[in-house]
């Protein structure tokens, strides 16, 4: 029977068998040592002049042959005891050594010790990166805490129920993967990028509280947060739920003992707290707030409402506080104030202070009023120094919002033992689309609006529409945006009205949303969801910030799965069969 490396302890002085890959060999004369590595750790094999076809055998090994060797378990020499490694007490003196496949000299290092390959290798040959001891742990661990969610998921009377995979295209914000059908010339399935529709047919199918650990797909660009193509969250729904505090409280538990429990860190606060939108965009200049680090964005716009500087006279102006940034190197302050002009801002204004004096190109330019009140609101001491934004209030958040982010890296205030959550509620239904120069949906257009139907009928002008909040919420996680979710629409009359708004009528609803319009004339409940991005999630607790390091096979930023050379070309005769033809470009 084979035994694993790290059960080898409890069958000192028996004889066993282990399997597994040579990790490393070495050639003392009289003895080969092997280190023989299997998914559970490494156990050094002895091997002996005197059986001598294992000896010849050893002496031809190399690293990451295969291997099978049966012997007996001692205990090791005192003085040649590994403490390094959880075996190091023992090893087994071989009786029979098999060779069970050999190895090539390896394109990628397959130790999480020396010199570590480039991403590209590393997906190129992720079959051999896998045996890295550290992605090992990594796929043992990703089970672990997928059996972690579906045992409280089921504990709280949530039933796992599959949706399809072939389904219909949507808007849920990103472009779809279109399949075309066969069966069906010039017609096309779409993956689901989220099972929305789905999950709220089973609620007027009368399942009380369903969920899945549900693949998605989408057609985004890829980003070190963000997997391209495809994904998985932990997606779930509740009947008879007409607001989102009752799912929020619900799921709660779960995120955190998935910190403290499961992934071993501390949380923030005990107490989630809830940000609106608003608040978060005016505080923290981005809906995905790290709370680690305080430096909130502080408003001088009254403050400056009178200024005879030029540079602040605009609709807004705010300030970012930096503790001990007068430390800050003049390159530093330069490359800072070109990642504001790449975001928007014709600059940045700065002040330091240091022994009791407000250094800055801008401190002539403003009276002792102005100097007092951003010394005053920004709690500023000698050693910080003060960032201004001045412009529209939305680019004074998103130019300052980044900077945050920027300086908390360059500060080390970003604690990876610390997790912070905090929930976003009341986000608008419907946001501005600079590039089409019209109105969208803000999110997701299966929530239902604050108000109902009579918040929609009363907006009659853009501001007005704008100004409609959706009973949505999203949580987040050390600035990243692990959840969403909502209470959903299930009246068809506020169904076509949150459409007729944009401009689309009855018909293109009926022809994308039929089923679900359909079944909502047949006595829906209310219900409510939101679905978790469970990769996301997971790369907090593993302490890293590419999310592609904790997928057993990613495609790489480009979108490209090197391994399996995907995407690719395809033979004529399957373009045939689904009667589809590849246009060249002009």
């Amino acid at each position: 029977m084979r035994i694993l490396a790290n059960d080898l302890e409890n069958h000192l002085g028996k004889t066993v068998t282990v399997e597994g890959w040579v990790n490393s060999r070495r050639d003392h004369g009289g003895l080969i040592f092997i280190d023989l590595r299997d998914h559970t750790g490494i156990i050094q094999l002895v091997v002996t002049p005197e059986n001598a076809d294992s000896f010849k055998l050893a002496e031809t090994i190399r690293d990451e042959y295969v291997l099978k060797a049966t012997g007996k378990m001692r205990e090791r020499e005192p003085d040649l005891i590994n403490p390094n490694i959880p075996t190091g007490k023992i090893e087994l003196v071989v009786d029979q050594l098999e060779l069970l496949n050999k190895s090539e000299p390896l394109p990628v290092n397959t130790h999480d010790d020396g010199e570590k390959s480039s991403e590209e290798i590393r997906l190129k040959y992720r079959y051999l990166d896998l045996r890295r001891p550290s992605m090992q742990k990594l796929l043992s661990d990703r089970a672990k805490y997928y059996s972690f969610m579906r045992h409280y998921m089921e504990e709280h009377n949530f039933v796992e129920i599959t949706t399809p995979i072939l389904a219909n295209s949507s808007p849920e914000g990103a472009r779809d993967f279109l399949v075309p059908s066969r069966l069906h010339p010039g017609q096309f399935y779409a993956l689901p990028q989220a099972p929305q529709q789905f999950k709220q047919l089973l609620m007027v199918g009368g399942v009380p509280r369903y969920y899945q650990i549900a693949p998605c797909f989408r057609d985004e660009d890829p980003r070190a947060d963000r997997l391209y193509g495809d994904f998985y969250q932990l997606d779930l729904e509740m009947a008879f739920v007409n607001d989102g505090e009752t799912v929020r409280t619900e799921m709660e538990p779960l995120m955190k003992s998935l910190v403290t429990d499961f992934g071993h860190k501390k949380l923030l606060n005990d107490k989630i707290p809830r940000l609106t939108y608003t608040e978060a965009m005016e505080r923290y200049g981005t809906d995905k707030p790290d709370l680690r680090y305080k430096m909130e964005l502080i408003d001088l716009t009254e403050d400056f409402k009178n200024t005879d500087f030029k540079v602040f006279q605009t609709e807004c102006v705010k300030a970012l506080c930096v503790k001990d940034g007068a430390s800050l190197t003049r390159r530093e302050i330069d490359e800072f104030t070109e990642q504001a002009r790449k975001l928007g801002a014709g600059g940045l204004a700065y002040i330091l202070y240091s022994n009791g004096e407000a250094k800055s190109p801008i401190a002539k330019f403003l009276t002792k009023k102005e100097l007092s009140a951003i010394k005053e609101k920004t709690n500023a001491k000698d050693g910080d120094a003060v960032f201004f934004g001045a412009d529209s209030r939305k680019k004074v958040n998103k130019v300052l919002g980044e900077l945050r982010i920027s300086f908390a890296d360059r500060f080390g205030l970003k604690d990876p033992d610390t997790v912070a959550i905090c929930w976003i509620v009341d986000f608008p239904f419907y946001e501005w689309d600079e590039l089409r120069g019209k109105l969208d949906f803000g999110h997701n257009p299966f929530s239902m609006p604050k108000g109902g139907l009579k918040a929609l009928e009363e907006a009659k002008t853009d501001a007005d529409k704008l100004a409609i909040l959706a009973d949505q919420f999203d949580m987040v996680m050390n600035g990243y945006e692990v959840c969403s979710g909502a209470v959903r629409n299930y009246n068809p009359e506020i169904m076509y009205k949150v459409f007729n708004i944009l401009g689309y009528n009855n018909e293109y609803v009926e022809a994308r949303f039929g089923g679900m319009l359909n079944a909502f004339k047949f006595g829906a409940p209310p219900h409510a969801g939101c679905a978790f991005g469970i990769d996301r999630i997971f790369m907090i607790l593993e302490n890293t910030e590419n999310i592609r390091d904790i997928v057993a096979f990613p495609k790489n930023g480009s979108g490209v799965d090197l391994m399996m050379n995907s995407p690719s070309k395809v033979d004529q005769s399957q373009l045939d069969e689904s009667h589809l033809a590849i246009l060249e470009d002009d």
